[in-house]
């Protein structure tokens, strides 16, 4: 679980509230179960360890999933198919690789992008149509279905999967006698396509080698040339500002356009020129990279997926309307339950905007996950009230030390307990310490036991859960001493020269273990002054004896001290004999 937070806006949520849930579940801790899962809460693992494309067949009510696979001319390809609960009910394989995924305009042809051609299914048996001839492709295609034609890119045939952003990649579409026409339009790079409203397509270009300043083009594909209607690149004459593209949709209306930029967040354009938009959309929280962006169906909601860590939100679900003050529904991904980030090219509504299908990735990238957003749901500002307290006082390495808060939430009481995770900053990093339950009363504890010497830095965090907005993390920094030890000794009130002196003693260290038993030393101080005697090991159960024949009578003192360690306060003990003839 990446420990890494982030700083989310504070607010409480405007009434009417967006309607909205988390299927996979915003409350993302990696040590407990999910426990707010409910009938509405849907997320599957995806059976791929790559991930090409998703489309959504609103028209059946299927969802499918492309594993792209490439880099191999012997690789299969696999396309996972899913009802819209979340349910895997069908696969289509082919013995090469595949990349990208379209639909037709009624949902009964799926398209699939495969390593010679495009490949045709029924989406009501899944049986094989045809294939569409198409050039050889060992990079990944991107397809689109627009203005009654399939377009798919073809790069430009590579032994190497690392060469694929410098390809030149041709825009191709298939003629009804299963044939390959050019479209005259390329570019580097492994180019993107949209459909649009309107017998629109889109093309975006992600950043290069050969492609510094990448674009954004828009096309009308109403007739039998593909027509560019708009342009766009977007470094200023410093070479500054280039798109770094992950994403694009068209709105509702096909009257704007969204683009996923990493480097500047949410771009909102106007489609007829690709100009800025009058009002754009708030930007991304801190620590989040556009990472994908979906207008519903039904023209109400914006989808905005992210990259980022921890409780730094990687979903947002916004009014589709930059105008609309309603703020965002913010959820958070983190952990092996609902992976981490949201999948560039990862988000897909249905046709009526009632479900979003979101796939999520992992840190590395091999693994992954179908979420399924189904409304109605509100969510509620939490916060942390009243810092952080803990105790004891004077915290001690590698003693129990309990770190003390109060979660406040705004709306109606969760109906099961909700959970913050911790972590603990020291001098050899952050360590996970895990998750504590929040009481009814808001408060909670975590417990833990530092194992340095000087300041360790507690972190607390809500990641939110299907009702409840994440808070802004709680931070305390607590300095820790060492922790105590201690020599108890047991000597007679008199002894005699001739017969010695015996003492027995106890020596104990709290904390953490000692590596090896301790080592006392021992003076003895009489009226003939100070000197060392022989040390004393301790035994296993912690106990000593020190045996001495005196030098002299009177009063003699016998003190027994431990020098410390790195996590233990030395200590000292002492006892006077009187000595006799």
């Amino acid at each position: 679980m990446n420990t890494v937070r982030g700083t989310r806006r504070a607010g409480r949520l405007a009434a009417p509230l967006l309607a909205a849930a988390l299927a996979a579940g915003a409350l993302t801790v990696t040590a407990a179960p999910a426990a707010h899962a409910a009938a509405a809460d849907l997320v599957a693992k995806l059976p791929i360890s790559s991930f090409s494309a998703l489309t959504v067949d609103s028209a059946n009510q299927r969802v499918y999933v492309a594993d792209s696979n490439v880099g191999y001319a012997t690789n299969t390809g696999l396309v996972a198919v899913y009802d819209f609960s979340g349910v895997r009910i069908d696969s289509i394989t082919t013995q090469r690789h595949i990349s990208g995924l379209a639909l037709n305009a009624d949902n009964s042809v799926l398209y699939v992008g495969g390593r010679e051609g495009i490949l045709r299914y029924d989406t009501a048996t899944y049986q094989a149509l045809g294939t569409t001839s198409a050039s050889l492709d060992t990079c990944g295609r991107s397809l689109a279905f627009a203005g009654g034609r399939e377009y798919h890119t073809a790069p430009t045939a590579t032994n190497y999967v690392s060469d694929c952003e410098a390809t030149l990649t041709y825009l191709d579409y298939g003629l009804p006698d299963n044939t390959l026409q050019r479209s005259g339009w390329q570019d580097y790079g492994k180019l993107q396509l949209e459909a649009g409203p309107g017998d629109r397509l889109m093309m975006g270009q992600p950043a290069g080698t050969k492609a510094a300043n990448p674009f954004v083009a828009v096309f009308d594909a109403s007739g039998e040339t593909l027509v560019r209607t708009a342009g766009r690149r977007f470094a200023d004459a410093g070479g500054k500002g280039a798109l770094d593209f992950k994403d694009m949709a068209f709105s509702a209306d096909g009257g704007k356009v969204a683009v996923a930029d990493a480097s500047a967040g949410t771009r909102l354009l106007n489609t007829d020129d690709l100009s800025d938009a009058a009002t754009g959309y708030p930007a991304l929280p801190a620590g989040a990279a556009a990472s994908a962006v979906a207008f519903s169906g039904d023209g109400k909601y914006l989808a905005r997926g992210a990259s980022a860590s921890g409780a730094t939100p990687d979903l947002l679900l916004s009014p589709a309307d930059p105008a609309d003050p309603t703020p965002a529904l913010e959820f958070a991904f983190d952990g092996s339950l609902d992976g981490d980030r949201v999948a560039p090219r990862g988000l897909e509504w249905s046709a009526d905007g009632s479900r979003l299908f979101a796939v999520t990735t992992n840190t590395a990238g091999n693994q992954y996950w179908l979420h399924v957003v189904q409304p109605p749901a509100v969510q509620y500002d939490t916060r942390f009230t009243g810092g952080l307290t803990h105790s004891p006082a004077a915290a001690a390495a590698g003693e129990a030390l309990a770190v003390r808060g109060r979660l406040e939430l705004d709306g109606p009481a969760p109906t099961e307990p909700l959970k913050v995770t911790a972590t603990r900053t020291d001098a050899s990093g952050t360590h996970e310490i895990g998750t504590a339950t929040v009481r009814a009363d808001g408060t909670f504890t975590v417990l833990d036991e530092p194992d340095l010497v000087g300041e360790a830095t507690y972190t607390v965090s809500f990641l939110g859960d299907l009702t409840h907005r994440p808070a802004t993390d709680v931070v305390q920094t607590v300095t820790v001493g060492k922790a105590a030890s201690s020599i108890t000794l047991t000597a007679p009130a008199e002894a005699s020269k001739a017969a010695g002196v015996h003492i027995t003693g106890t020596f104990a260290a709290q904390g953490a273990a000692l590596p090896e038993r301790a080592v006392l030393a021992v003076e003895r101080t009489d009226r003939l002054g100070t000197g060392a005697l022989s040390s004393v090991t301790v035994a296993a159960d912690g106990t000593f004896t020190l045996d001495d024949l005196p030098r002299t009578r009177r009063d003699t003192t016998y003190t027994v001290s431990w020098p410390g360690d790195d996590l233990h306060a030395g200590s000292t003990a002492a006892a006077t004999v009187r000595v006799t003839a």
